[in-house]
């Protein structure tokens, strides 16, 4: 029964998702993130899940006051609600409401002959960062934490599958071989390396340690191949600028431990800049370090 109970659960949800997105399709996109930013600033800041972000939002800036916290805290709801209503229209917006910064970094890393490694975080609509990439002429394959809907992962899967024409690789045990697969090819991958991994390792992040997957830096290491991280902000209300950077100067000394744990900081780093320069554009909703 309890199964039943969960598969029945789980078709409500698709079915739900399905008809948010259609909805959002059909709107004009400045309608859409109009309405999706407005849904959730005014909906998000009353859930339980934003305490957690001001919680972290106090330990990450304690000289600000109460009502900068929550400015941020609606900033941020602002921001995830645009995403999401943007999602059906990600094609739309690369063509027409994009500013690119790097693109000299994106032809390099395409023809260089060699494997590489997009980095990214849940910043601005996170969902177009792989899309430059493509659009540039880089097969990106994404690799992205499964969704535990098996329905809602179709639509997810469907509607990211013109963002990766290399394919999408579930994390795990299965999609580590995929992975190793793809780079052993030569091939791109696409990763966000901002969410707290419960097994990964102890890397700084915001000037705290926070559990951190290993994987980009481990790749890195073994297959010698450069880490370009990527960057979208939000500009005002549906346009934006994603910048493209360099590959990153990072001397290793064939030591993988050494080497990933070397990796994985300066991408922290490189991440909690971008997010102490616009801090409401960042998912601040989840349990990023230790003492969360």
């Amino acid at each position: 029964m309890a199964l039943i109970g969960r598969d029945l659960r789980y078709r409500v949800e698709a079915l739900a998702a399905y008809a948010v997105i259609g909805l959002f399709a059909l709107l004009p996109v400045d309608w859409a993130s109009g309405l999706g930013g407005w849904l959730a600033r005014s909906i998000g800041p009353w859930l339980k899940v934003s305490d957690m972000a001001r919680r972290n939002l106090r330990r990450t800036f304690p000289d600000k006051s109460k009502a900068e916290i929550d400015a941020i805290v609606v900033e941020v709801w602002d921001n995830l609600g645009r995403t999401a209503a943007e999602f059906p229209h990600i094609d739309w917006l690369m063509k027409n409401r994009v500013e690119l910064v790097g693109r000299e970094n994106l032809h390099l890393l395409r023809d260089d002959g060699l494997p590489g490694l997009f980095v990214a975080g849940h910043l601005g609509n996170w969902e177009m960062a792989a899309t430059t990439a493509v659009m540039e002429g880089i097969p990106i394959t994404l690799v992205y934490r499964e969704a535990n809907n098996p329905f809602v992962e179709k639509i997810y899967r469907r509607y990211r599958a013109h963002t990766a024409p290399g394919g999408q690789i579930a994390k795990g045990p299965e999609g580590a071989r995929e992975i190793m697969g793809v780079l052993k090819a030569g091939g791109h991958l696409g990763m966000l390396v901002d969410q707290k991994m419960n097994d990964g390792i102890k890397v700084p992040f915001l000037g705290r340690d926070a559990m951190t997957a290993p994987a980009v830096g481990r790749f890195a290491a073994r297959f010698k191949c450069p880490v370009v991280p990527a960057r979208v902000e939000r500009l005002k209300g549906a346009h934006f600028r994603i910048t493209i950077m360099k590959p990153m100067d990072v001397q290793l000394s064939g030591d993988t431990h050494d080497d990933t744990l070397v990796l994985m900081t300066a991408i922290n780093d490189q991440l909690g800049q971008w997010v102490r320069e616009r801090p409401g554009q960042w998912l601040w909703l989840h349990k990023r370090w230790l003492e969360n």
